[in-house]
């Protein structure tokens, strides 16, 4: 099925209307004495909705499921969800509202670094417990916080060398201009030297910038054996379009490591995607027992014309479900309780795949995945089990060091 963005963000809209007079928009004046309430802080509107609505859906399912087999602890988990509109100002009141005045049992939210790192103070300052579940470029310590999105040495590790050995060695990088593509492209060079190859250039772009017809002109003077792509947002589709316009699609390969977060393979037409190569631990293709039943449940709720489930919408079916292992791990709400049942090393079969919280980083061991874009679906075409962050383990160790607080800026 084709759906252009305007259609899916009028659906969107009116799934979130819908959703609003249900138990996941309440007023928290309206929970009963006993509930537990969690927040849930994605992006709605402004630009990243296409990423964010996913993850709210996301969000919404697990909570149902959790009631449905009896609640936490004998009580009902009830939704405080809100749209920060990709705003800063934005993420910050509402964390505020949601520590401070709701006093929620854990926010689950974010969506790009920036927005977590606005949030994440908040949070460790109110002493409440965080769950960021999108890929990122690695670097969080912090007890408070657990991170279920893949880094780059879950990701890039892989899928740098393999593109290599299918494609060539001369690569030219399109990146996002913010930390994630700035650092990513990093990592980029790094994986790229180590297995011969070299990044013949690099290329940032603002999130709002949805004009590269010169960058395309500068790709084909460069004549790389293939095109990484580290875009982000509605504006940065254009480059796929524009590329597939200037007669490039199947030329010169496109591999990403966002590609498919967004849903940019329905919002473009099947030829203007075909063939794009992207990265990331969940694609609905996976055939497992557990995948397929997610999605049963998920087409059950939201509806069979529903158009996609993301990687981080899995990530954050995921997050929520370990948050709530870790609950009835504990037998308490109590935070600290609940950290520690998480630096147990839970672990979750989930639509992923299994997941596992590693101790000394608080992220999340993980499957990766490589696949290959046909007719708006995904082809899986190799897979690497269990890849652990790494990047992040060379310079966090909570188990050590269990009251460091920081992002550090991990460049290869």
């Amino acid at each position: 099925m084709s759906i252009s963005r305007r259609e899916f963000l009028k659906t969107a809209a009116v799934s979130s209307a819908v959703l609003a007079v249900g138990p996941g928009l309440l007023s928290s004046k309206a929970f009963a004495a006993d509930d537990i309430l969690v927040g849930g802080i994605h992006d709605l509107s402004g630009g990243l909705d296409l990423y964010g609505k996913p993850m709210a859906d996301a969000l919404i399912l697990a909570a149902e499921e959790i009631n449905e087999g009896g609640g936490l602890l004998g009580r009902q988990i009830k939704l405080i969800t809100q749209d920060p509109q990709s705003n800063m100002q934005q993420y910050t009141q509402i964390a505020q509202k949601m520590a401070l005045g709701d006093k929620v049992a854990v926010v689950q939210g974010g969506m790009t670094s920036s927005s977590r790192e606005v949030i994440r103070p908040i949070l460790d300052k109110a002493k409440t417990l965080y769950f960021y579940n999108t890929q990122y470029e690695g670097g969080v310590c912090d007890r408070n916080t657990f991170c279920t999105g893949a880094t780059p040495a879950q990701n890039l590790a892989s899928a740098v060398p393999e593109a290599i050995s299918r494609f060539g060695k001369r690569i030219y990088v399109v990146a996002a201009d913010y930390n994630y593509g700035q650092i990513i492209s990093e990592w980029v060079k790094k994986y790229a030297k180590e297995h011969s190859g070299e990044v013949v250039a690099v290329e940032f772009f603002p999130l709002d910038v949805s004009e590269f017809g010169p960058t395309i002109q500068k790709i084909q003077a460069a004549a790389p054996a293939m095109v990484f792509s580290a875009l982000v947002g509605g504006a940065h589709v254009s480059f796929y379009r524009q590329w597939a316009a200037a007669g490039l699609n199947g030329k010169i390969p496109l591999v990403s490591s966002t590609f498919s977060h967004g849903q940019e393979q329905i919002v473009l037409s099947a030829e203007e995607s075909n063939g794009i190569i992207t990265f990331a631990s969940y694609f609905e293709a996976i055939d497992s027992p557990v995948n397929k039943a997610f999605l049963d449940r998920w087409h059950k709720r939201f509806g069979d014309d529903y158009p996609v489930v993301t990687e981080f919408a899995s990530n954050t079916y995921q997050g929520m479900h370990l948050w709530a292992k870790a609950v009835a791990h504990a037998g308490t709400t109590d935070r600290m309780a609940i950290i520690e049942a998480l630096e147990t090393g839970i672990s979750l079969d989930g639509p992923s795949g299994k997941v596992t919280i590693d101790p000394q980083t608080h992220h999340v061991k993980l499957d990766a995945r490589m696949a290959e874009t046909e007719n708006q679906k995904f082809k899986i075409l190799k897979q690497w089990d269990q890849q652990a962050s790494v990047d992040t383990q060379a310079v966090c160790n909570l188990n050590e060091n269990p009251d460091t607080n920081e992002q550090f800026v991990i460049r290869p």
